[in-house]
Parts: C-alpha cells; structure tokens; sequence
C-alpha cells in the first residue's frame, strides 16, 4: 500500500475485503475485549481471556491426619474464560454479537482510512519522499478521517456486544441487578439506531465523538509510519517492493503496536459509549470524568483492561490488510470490468 499507486475503487475493495476477512476471524475476541474493559469492580463476571484450568490433582504426600496433599497439573496452561462462559450462557453465536454492524461499516471504515493517509502522504511528499513528522502528519489526517465512520459503529457494536455480559449478570450475578428490574431483550442494530435518532438526534450515533479521536488519531499516527519503516527493511534492493510475508509482518507488529499504545484510551472510549450497566456500575459525563473515577475506583491497570486482546484482533486485521493489498485483490476483481472506450 505504501509501495505503489492504487486507484480508489481499488482501494475501496482492498479495504473492504480486509476488512471483511479480518472481522470474521477476531470478532470474538473484540467482544471478549469490550466486556473486560466495561467490567468493574463488584461486577466481575470474567477474570480474563485466559484462565488457568486444573486438569487432575496430582498426588505429593499423606498428611499426618490422613489427608492427601495434592498439586494442580495443568494441561496447556489456559482456556478462554470470557468466551467460555459467553458460548454456555448465549451459545456459539453470542461470540458475533454486533458483527454485522462491523461487518456493514468496516468496508466505509478500512477504505476511508487508508485511502486518506495514501492523500496525505501523497501531497505531503516531496520527490517521493517523507520526513517521519510527514508521514505523522498523514496519519494524523487519516484518523481524523475516519471517525466518521469510525464513531457510529463503534457506538452500535458495543451496546450489542455488551448486552450479553448484562444478561449473563442477571443469571449469574442476580445481586448486581436492581430489584424489580425487568429483563428485557437484546435489541437489534436498527432498533438502536432509531431509538438514538429518536431521542438525540444524529449527535447520539456520535457520543464518545472525542475519546475515539483520542484513540484514532494517535493510531494512525503511531501506526502509519512505522508500518512504512519496517516493510522498508524488507524491501528486495533499494526500488524492489517487500515479500508478502515481510508486509504481513509489518502490518502486525505495527498494529499491535498502536493499539497497545492507545488502550487507556480505548477504555476511556467504551465506558463513555455503553448505555447499559449494572447497579454498582459507574457512570460517566465525559473524558474527564471517566479518567478520575477509574484511578480512584479500580487503580491505573485498569486503563490496560483487555490491551492484549485488542493487540490479538488489530495485528491480524491489519496484516492481512498488507496481504490483500499486495496481492492486488482490488485490481484483479477491476480487471473484470469492461473498460469505457475515449
């Protein structure tokens, strides 16, 4: 992508089926992301996205009273309690609660981003060439870019992921449920779409407009150019565009990168944007105010909640981002168009 022009329709497609491909594959693990980082104290329905599990007791030795001392053997070492727990309360399909919004908007999403950084890296060089504060600067715009997109999806795909750790805590935690509360079922995308255009206008398809800017601007800033840094090292001589497996490596490293860089922020992001919540949860009037009731309630790691799956699901998505586009999918899918003739 950062190796040669692409045409926007092109672009479009490359993104599109990144995206797509790239959403199906890590979606559960973004959902267990969003239920650990809206999880909080009092109301702590998985400990993690990973969980220890004893497999037999091993026998050591006979205590004097005739007991028998046992250690744990672990096989593997972890299972998945998040997802665990969402598979036995709402079944396989729980785990891809919200991707069809994600699968929907993701195409706009991808295609906006990278065909804007290409933009901005484009009028920002000179000679073909960048300083790092230019390409910074072209990631700037493209994350800036994207939250139009970017805001309502995010918006819509966490009240759907999250409805499911709600009803899991009204069976399995019945003491964090206000008494007399009534169990009401999970709404669809559109039927929250109206709701919010209803009751707020198109401003409630945008609260948390400024913590995901937060979020996305710093990303792509972060992301960009050292996704173009490190493919650059792997490039076949001084012209030579890098192997697939070098840009899919990138992309990766990149990805996870940024996304752990930026996770206090996307805690920030997710508590503003849930409606929902139980009893003994807090809520949020801003920024701000999200920041200062997290430190005194739950401590500074909880800005980190959920960092490793969000570098689990962004390393993929924008590795096989790298893929798509060095295979030239967009083009090849084009190349079936008839041509207008001048």
């Amino acid at each position: 992508m950062a190796d040669k022009q692409i045409s926007l329709p092109a672009k479009l497609i490359n993104g599109g089926v990144a995206g797509l491909i790239g959403v199906t594959c890590v979606f559960p693990i973004d959902l267990a992301k969003t239920r650990l980082q809206n999880q909080q104290h009092g109301s702590r329905l998985y400990t993690s996205l990973y969980e220890r599990f004893c497999l037999q007791l091993v026998p050591l030795d006979r205590l004097s009273d005739g007991a028998l001392l046992t250690r744990p053997l672990f096989w593997g070492g972890f299972r998945s309690d998040c997802l665990i727990k969402t598979i036995r309360s709402e079944g396989y399909f729980g785990m891809y609660r919200g991707a069809a919004v994600n699968l929907t908007l993701v195409t706009p999403e991808k295609a906006i981003k990278l065909a804007a950084n290409d933009f901005f890296r484009h009028h920002f060089s000179k000679d073909g060439k960048l300083t790092l504060v230019k390409e910074m600067m072209a990631g700037c715009g493209a994350g800036t870019c994207q939250v139009i997109v970017t805001t309502p999806m995010e918006m819509l795909k966490i009240q759907l992921q999250d409805a499911g750790r709600i009803a899991a805590q009204r069976k399995l935690m019945p003491e964090t449920v206000p008494a007399g509360t009534v169990e009401t079922k999970s709404p669809t995308a559109m039927q929250l779409t109206r709701e919010l255009l209803r009751e707020k206008g198109i401003a409630g398809l945008y609260k948390g407009l400024g913590a995901t800017l937060l979020r996305d601007v710093p990303f792509s800033i972060i992301y960009f150019p050292l996704f173009a840094n490190l493919n650059n090292l792997g490039k076949r001589g001084a012209e030579g565009p890098a192997p697939f497996y070098v840009s899919f490596l990138s992309g990766c490293l990149a990805g996870s990168t940024a996304a752990v860089a930026v996770n206090p922020v996307d805690v920030i992001k997710t508590r503003l944007q849930s409606l929902n919540r139980g009893s003994t949860e807090d809520t949020y009037s801003g920024v701000s105010d999200c920041i200062r009731k997290i430190l005194r309630n739950e401590g500074p790691s909880a800005f980190l909640k959920g960092a490793y799956c969000r570098a689990l699901v962004i390393a993929p998505l924008f590795g096989i981002a790298q893929v798509i586009y060095f295979l030239g999918v967009g083009e090849f899918i084009l190349s079936f168009v008839p041509k207008k003739d001048n």
